[in-house]
């Protein structure tokens, strides 16, 4: 059994065939997946999938590329769908700012408020964090320490195999892995996943993107999880099925909602 903590189904590319790549990842083994919320507009999608298949949730949140449209009131609107269980992805993200040094310290300062607010709501409503983190670590670190984002925890989506980061593990942050372990460039992220603590490791895909070797440069997948648990258990000493129960057991964890899942 497999847990998919971040997979946009939502997304436009799963518009034809969503069904199609829900069932073939069940028939695989994979028993549960989270659409994380990046776009207030792919929402009434997200939650059309977690009312068709009992294995489908949902967060709620805005992506760093899109801080402008954060809006409370829209996340009131979905946050007690019984299938809403995580708040985000939020986070900070450093790779694409404005040439222009003004509009890049206002699009910095704006990135840094609205994940400062989503955190804030996360602990309103008692749920945990899906954290987007890119070319920004010591900016989000700092926040996530300084608002006590612990009270909640969540997950490093994505982890970036920045090791100041595994010092979050401590803070109740477990750490996203994904399709980019199994890259021929991975060396850091290699390195850093064996520092983490066991009990802090989750799978994840980031489908459609980031497709694992030896599909890269295909749409990605929710079954193609099975390849990144082969990595990680190649790397830790372990089991495939070991990994699977690992990775399973601390996403119920951290997601309390997935308890049930068989």
């Amino acid at each position: 059994m497999i847990i998919d903590t971040h997979c946009h189904l939502d997304n436009e590319q799963y518009l034809d065939d969503a069904d199609t790549v829900i069932q073939n990842a069940l028939n695989e083994g994979i028993n549960a997946f989270l659409i994380p919320g990046a776009d207030f507009k792919d929402l009434p999608r997200a939650i059309e999938l977690s009312e068709k298949y009992d294995e489908v949730y949902f967060a709620v949140g805005i992506h760093p590329y899109d801080a402008q449209d954060y809006d409370e009131t829209i996340m009131d609107k979905y946050v007690t769908h019984p299938k809403c269980i995580a708040i985000g992805e939020c986070g900070l993200d450093y790779f694409r700012l404005p040439e222009d040094e003004v509009e890049k310290e206002a699009n910095m300062a704006l990135q840094k408020r609205v994940f400062i607010a989503q955190i804030e709501y996360a602990k309103k409503v008692n749920k945990p964090l899906i954290v987007h983190i890119r070319d920004a670590s010591n900016d989000s670190k700092k926040i996530l320490l300084d608002y006590d984002a612990k009270e909640v925890g969540g997950v490093l989506h994505c982890y970036n195999a920045d090791e100041q980061l595994i010092s979050l593990a401590k803070e109740n942050f477990y750490f996203g892995i994904g399709g980019v372990l199994t890259f021929k460039n991975a060396r850091k992220l290699l390195q850093s996943m064996l520092k983490i603590p066991l009990d802090k490791l989750v799978v994840e895909t980031d489908a459609p993107y980031l497709t694992p070797h030896p599909f890269r440069g295909k749409r990605n997948e929710p079954v193609y999880t099975k390849y990144v648990v082969e990595k990680m258990a190649e790397l830790l000493e372990m089991s495939p099925k070991e990994v699977e129960n690992l990775t399973t057991q601390n996403a119920k964890t951290l997601f309390k909602e997935l308890s049930s899942i068989n």
